[in-house]
């Protein structure tokens, strides 16, 4: 075994050490660290008021205890108040005991459905057994009395377990729990407000001089984020809640309101809240209605909101903020939740968000970012080059018809297909693909390429002939053309011609064949030839005569080739213009260049962009110089009348 296997299992098992010996102190330490975890969650959104009060000239700890007494009255009043119309809805409950009662007896009554049926007479079925097994175990007479009850396993002893009486205080240990972790919130809250900058001070005294830019942007983001997350959070609840009033009162629900605010609240609680926001109102319509109408509009009303809410609204509001994807954020409502409790629910977000910024800054924990973050971790061609190697053409497809979503043909093929392309003859060379895999990409991106170009060639003749349509409708005589002709649309002018010539076969023909249908899109007349001999390719371009010539290939190996074509191609016509394409190629285009003309100035174009521009500048005409002595009118100025 080599040091560097060495190295790397022994950072693993330091990894996994460090693991579980964090996920021990997290769930030993849940006592301490569960109010410490809300104290800083309320400083993040107590902490903006208790500035406002101290530009206020109030002082601090007067600040954040005055903040603090007002957040723990409103928390008391809001639990106050709901307890009291739960009360009320208890009471109320004896006068829905008619549609209660029929609900009921609707329930129980026996059906003629084909379930119905089917479960009465497995019913019947397995009473008829019972029967028949205690008619078998009936004693002969005589004998009834000969095995006492206790004797023998077919007359048991029935035992039935008694438990002691339960105090006051047994009663009373389920409540010192919450209420000491409360406590230990409310004081953490208000020591962390007091002393925010010293404990900001001291961490970033942690992470070392060396570290203090980074550390410094880890705090600010994960600050951000967390406030950010909460805030829209809580505009979105209020909405969400605000909507539930209004339809539950609409729908006829007493305390509307009432379940408003329950669903407010619970929707802070991942997956859980709002199915438990949704059982309550749910419930009572069963009472409060005599049909089934009511309940299946206030049930579907739920699930409606639900589903939009957590599927549209949610990830467009406030989903780049927290920088979470959704299998992490039910990862960590499981972790968290098996951590500490039900509790471990509401803080499982933001502190997820720290574990990825943490992630994000410090490159030692740059794992967490990339399993718990939402940003892509590989870049789109390098997923269409994976999606190749697994034969997966729709799915590789797939990637392009997104990516040309927001982007340009030319984009798509600069950013995905040649950088893939280029992988693919990378790979090719190493020996490290067969050649039936090579053969497979080639074909399969070729054949994409094939239909994306006829797409742009259909949506160019869809815009040439509404071109034509709108010149057509206009009148000549309003259209004046040179020399009294009639003007013709632009984009049925024919543009220059361009020739592409493919330096090698494989990868280098399949990128002129890119580079002819952008050139095409941007208004040339432009033609690929096929892979032939250096002569051949020679009187080809002799024969058909282009005003521009591009040599397409990929590095490194198609140098040697693209040098000799350029010089022979020079030989043949000196006046020829001719432009480079290596594609996707990352060291010094100069010395390429210089590699391959080795006497004059040739422009090298890495992308299909670049190639366009350059076609454009080769081929546009030169302004011509105005002559000063035309026979356009000139203004004399008039000299003024100066007599007397």
């Amino acid at each position: 075994m080599n040091p560097t296997s060495t190295a790397r299992i022994l950072m693993q098992l330091w990894f996994i050490a460090v693991a579980v010996l964090a996920i021990t102190v997290l769930y030993l330490g849940k006592v301490l660290l569960l109010p410490l975890g809300f104290a800083i969650l309320f400083a993040f959104l107590l902490a903006p008021v208790v500035a406002g009060l101290e530009r206020l000239r109030l002082p601090r700890p007067i600040a954040a205890m005055a903040v603090i007494l007002v957040f723990a009255g409103l928390l008391c009043v809001a639990t106050w108040s709901l307890f009291t119309q739960l009360v009320a809805i208890t009471n109320d409950l004896p006068t829905y005991g008619g549609n209660i009662a029929q609900k009921m007896q609707t329930l129980h009554s026996p059906s003629n459905s084909a379930y119905s049926r089917a479960q009465r007479e497995i019913q019947q079925i397995s009473e008829e057994l019972g029967i028949a097994n205690s008619t078998g175990a009936i004693p002969p007479p005589g004998q009834a009395d000969a095995n006492p009850i206790g004797t023998t396993p077919e007359h048991p002893v029935q035992v039935r377990v008694v438990g002691r009486p339960t105090g006051r205080l047994d009663q009373l240990g389920g409540i010192i729990e919450p209420a000491t972790t409360a406590l230990l919130a409310v004081v953490f809250t208000f020591f962390v407000l007091l002393q925010r900058e010293d404990l900001r001070n001291r961490l970033i005294h942690l992470s070392g001089n060396r570290n203090l830019s980074r550390m410094t942007q880890a705090m600010s983001d994960a600050s951000r984020r967390i406030s950010r997350y909460f805030l829209l959070q809580v505009a979105v609840n209020i909405v969400y809640g605000a909507i539930v009033c209004a339809a539950l009162y609409f729908i006829g629900l007493p305390h509307a309101i009432l379940f408003a605010a329950l669903a407010l609240i619970c929707r802070f609680v991942p997956y859980v809240g709002a199915p438990i926001a949704a059982l309550t109102p749910t419930l009572l319509s069963l009472a409060v209605f005599p049909g089934w109408t009511h309940t299946a509009l206030i049930f579907g009303l739920f699930v409606v909101l639900e589903i939009v809410t957590a599927n549209y609204v949610e990830p467009r509001v406030y989903g780049h903020h927290t920088g979470l994807s959704s299998l992490a954020v039910l990862i960590a409502a499981a972790f968290w939740t098996l951590i500490w409790g039900p509790v471990g629910l509401i803080l499982s977000v933001p502190l997820t968000v720290c574990l990825v910024v943490m992630g994000s800054h410090i490159p030692a924990l740059e794992f967490l970012a990339v399993l718990l973050g939402d940003q892509p971790v590989i870049p789109p061609y390098t997923a269409f080059y994976q999606r190749m190697l697994a034969h997966d053409e729709r799915e590789a497809s797939d990637i392009l018809q997104n990516s040309l979503k927001s982007e340009s043909l030319a984009a798509v093929y600069d950013s995905i297909l040649i950088p893939a392309l280029t992988l693919v003859e990378m790979e090719r060379q190493k020996g490290e693909l067969e050649e039936a895999t090579v053969r497979f990409i080639r074909t399969s991106t070729s054949e994409m390429v094939d239909e994306l170009g006829f797409r742009a060639l259909e949506e160019k003749n869809e815009l040439a002939h509404s071109a034509s349509d709108a010149a057509s409708a206009v009148p000549t005589s309003l259209v004046p053309g040179p020399s009294g002709s009639s003007s013709v649309p632009p984009s049925l002018i024919p543009g220059p011609s361009v020739l592409v010539i493919p330096v090698r076969d494989g990868s280098d023909d399949l990128i002129s064949t890119m580079l002819t249908q952008v050139l095409d899109q941007a208004g040339f007349h432009s033609t690929c030839m096929p892979i032939q001999r250096i002569d051949e390719t020679v009187s080809a371009v002799a024969e058909q005569k282009p005003d521009l010539v591009f040599l397409s290939g990929m590095p490194p190996v198609a140098m040697a080739r693209a040098n000799r074509i350029f010089r022979s191609l020079r030989s043949a016509n000196p006046a020829l213009k001719i432009i480079m394409g290596i594609w996707h190629y990352n060291e010094d285009p100069t010395r390429a260049a210089q590699m391959i003309s080795r006497t004059e100035d040739l422009h090298i174009s890495t992308s299909l962009a670049d190639a366009i521009a350059e076609a454009h500048a080769h081929t546009e005409p030169h302004p011509a110089v105005e002559d000063p002595l035309d026979n356009s009118p000139h203004l004399v100025t008039t000299p003024t009348d100066t007599a007397a």
